[in-house]
């Protein structure tokens, strides 16, 4: 009876194993090798027939051959020697050639536009050295001895109390824009006879209190005229000198040396001033 439940036990061991084998588990423990009686009935949950101390003792990991790598060191990078000139060395360096200042003295252009204007007679620019404001250029009390050249977009020029004392026939050359010139309070005593004659847009013009003897052609777009406070004598100017301004409305001739007036004066006319100090003036018609 007893041979019987050892082959039955066996058996059941052996059936197990399979059932284990097919379903793809496995101990992570090598088997123990226990005898018939240790898998006994009355045993069977029994903590004592294991043996924990020689559990795992049949299994031999000194077999198990592990290759561990190691990563070579980079070369060493050795620096170049560095370079040391010798005493006695000497580098040569070729310089740019330095600017010649023109022997040629300048020359003012009186057409060229420039940056900032044309040049002066003093050499800067019309804008650096008066003050140009969308077509106005104002030079008032600037010490100014001649009238700089303008540039040619100007549309109102401001000169007054500087020290001009000429008006040339150059001075507004090719100012075919110029609507008004204010030259009041300066110290012109000859004006060209040709130096406002062609600025056919012209309106306004202004050479009050300076020492003008001749009263210079004017062009008939002239809406306002004052000269007043100067030496102007009726000798020194056109007999018909404002015939022909059709828009003239403001003549201001007061205290100069007129004997009399030109006539006819036109009749767009509606301001004329005639003062004068000791002289009378009077019109021959």
């Amino acid at each position: 009876m007893q041979i019987r439940v050892h082959i039955s036990v066996q058996l059941q061991t052996m059936a197990l194993f399979l059932v284990w084998t097919t379903m793809g588990f496995s101990l992570s423990a090598p088997p123990v090798v226990l005898g018939p009686a240790a898998y006994d009935l009355e045993n069977y949950d029994d903590s004592d027939t294991w043996d924990l101390n020689t559990y795992g003792e049949t299994d031999d990991f000194n077999d198990m051959d592990e290759e561990v790598g190691t990563l070579a060191r980079p070369p060493a990078v050795t620096q170049p020697p560095a370079l040391v000139p010798p005493e006695d060395y000497v580098e040569e360096v070729t310089l740019p050639p330095r600017p010649t200042k023109s022997l040629v003295p300048s020359t003012i252009d009186f057409h060229g536009p420039g940056l900032f204007g044309p040049d002066t007679g003093l050499g800067m620019p019309s804008c650096l050295l008066c003050v140009c404001i969308s077509g106005s250029v104002y030079c008032d009390d600037s010490d100014l001895t001649q009238i700089p050249l303008l540039p040619k977009e100007t549309t109102h020029f401001y000169a007054r109390f500087n020290k001009i004392t000429e008006v040339r026939a150059t001075d507004f050359i090719n100012l075919n824009q110029l609507k008004r010139i204010d030259l009041s309070g300066n110290q012109i005593r000859k004006v060209n006879k040709d130096a406002f004659r062609s600025l056919l847009q012209l309106q306004d013009l202004m050479l009050a209190d300076n020492n003008i003897h001749v009263h210079p052609e004017l062009p008939a777009t002239l809406k306002h005229i004052d000269v007043r406070n100067n030496q102007l004598r009726s000798s020194g100017m056109h007999p018909e000198a404002f015939k022909e301004m059709k828009e003239l409305q403001f003549l201001y001739l007061s205290n100069n040396k007129l004997d009399y007036i030109p006539v006819p004066l036109p009749e767009s006319l509606r301001v004329l001033h005639l003062q004068i100090k000791n002289n009378s003036c009077y019109s021959p018609h």
